[in-house]
């Protein structure tokens, strides 16, 4: 499902236009892309919690050439499903 699909059958289910859906949609992205930006975590009780995760800088090796290298710290955007998403996933 794309980001278009997901704003239709939105549209589908609440009676909205397909352009009111896809702008609240974009909405809701946009304040989660915000709130993790900002080092903040979003939760929606039942569907899962999105947080920032923290990846300490570590030594890899280059697969091309065998030479070691490092990698730097960095973080990256986590997802934890909720109770009611991962009972819907289960049935």
């Amino acid at each position: 499902m794309t980001k278009n699909d997901l704003a239709k059958a939105v549209a589908g289910k609440t009676g909205l236009s397909q352009t009111a859906a896809t702008e609240a949609l974009g909405a809701v992205l946009e304040s989660i892309e915000s709130e993790l930006a900002a080092g903040g975590e979003v939760t929606i009780t039942g569907f899962g919690r999105f947080s920032v995760a923290q990846r300490s800088a570590r030594q890899g090796v280059n697969p091309a050439t065998g030479q070691r290298i490092h990698i730097a710290a960095t973080q990256a955007p986590k997802f934890k499903a909720g109770s009611k998403l991962k009972t819907a996933v289960r049935s």
